[in-house]
């Protein structure tokens, strides 16, 4: 198997994990990154060794590679994005694609004009919770999800919808499999002039019900998704990679009077796997590079939960007058 030739750009924290995997994976050779500060492309570059350069330019860069990792912020996605397509190669965006849903579906178009594979960073679908809790969801009612992250300056070019938000709607939408029916949302800015935390309530077509908080102004970390059903309960600890199920006992059970949850279900421990979750999203879109299929998130199927994300971010912007 020929490596394909791949680049990163845009290697500020998460850029450089891209790089580092890249440089390790048998199926890439990573020829080179940018970034608009050449002396972190030239530090990214030395740490990966190997073959990698530093490029102060991206023209350059593009004419030597067939897949690019885009690691910029969100509001360079469109620009970047679209001349890595114009240049001909398959394009892996970090979420979200882009800062609003119809330069997502120029970039999306522009990809499929050309035949070229492009694919969205959401890499909380790769997290091991998630992929070994999937089987136990069925006929979801009732989820919550709450995601809260100390401040960091990095991501604050957009709100924390976009910013951090995005991931659990992902994941929400991807569960309860049938279309949102209303919203209600509220957000505040506290830090910044963007919304920095951020409830959403969604009502699903079905009757199901998700409410989704996100925080990037917390003192603590926390990555949590519940989900409730008829057959039981699902808790996963994003931030571990670990979970359970409480299943219903079967009917006719004796059970003591004050027993509590765990004394009247059969609990399933979901453990982890020991696999990076960013490694898994980047050996996908290898793969889709290659015509190979696998897991990873095309950008058609990402417009759902960034149209969902801009709808709740309007929403926020009108009800509660802080720009999104």
């Amino acid at each position: 198997m020929t490596p394909v030739r791949t680049a990163v750009v845009g290697v500020g924290r998460l850029g450089a994990e891209h790089a580092r995997i890249l440089s390790l994976l048998p199926e890439s050779r990573l020829v080179g990154v940018h970034d608009r500060r050449p002396s972190r492309a030239e530090a990214v570059a030395e740490s990966v060794g190997g073959e990698a350069r530093p490029f102060r330019r991206l023209a350059p860069l593009l004419e030597e590679v067939e897949a690019v990792v885009v690691a910029v912020p969100t509001r360079s996605h469109f620009e970047v994005g679209r001349a890595v397509l114009e240049a001909g190669c398959h394009l892996l965006v970090e979420k979200p694609l882009a800062a609003s849903l119809d330069r997502a579906r120029e970039l999306t178009d522009a990809a499929e004009s050309r035949a070229l594979s492009l694919c969205v960073g959401r890499v909380e679908r790769f997290n091991p919770a998630v992929r070994n809790g999937r089987s136990y969801v069925s006929g979801p009612r009732f989820m919550i999800a709450e995601r809260l992250s100390p401040f960091r300056r990095r991501g604050t070019d957009v709100g924390v919808v976009l910013d951090l938000m995005i991931h659990d709607l992902d994941l929400v939408l991807s569960m309860a499999e049938t279309p949102v029916r209303d919203t209600e949302a509220v957000g505040v800015s506290v830090l910044t002039d963007s919304v920095d935390l951020a409830n959403a309530r969604l009502e699903f077509e079905n009757g199901a019900v998700a409410q989704v908080t996100a925080s990037r102004v917390s003192t603590n970390s926390a990555r949590r998704l519940r989900v409730f059903q008829e057959s039981g309960q699902l808790s996963l600890d994003l931030a571990s990679g670990e979970g359970e199920f409480l299943r219903r006992s079967a009917p006719g059970v004796p059970v003591e009077e004050d027993a509590g949850i765990r004394e009247v279900a059969e609990r399933e421990a979901i453990g982890g796997d020991g696999r990076e979750p960013l490694r898994l999203e980047v050996e996908g879109f290898l793969r889709e590079v290659r015509g190979d299929g696998g897991e990873a998130l095309t950008a058609r199927d990402a417009l759902p939960a960034l149209e969902l994300a801009l709808r709740i971010t309007r929403e926020i912007e009108e009800t509660s007058h802080v720009p999104a």
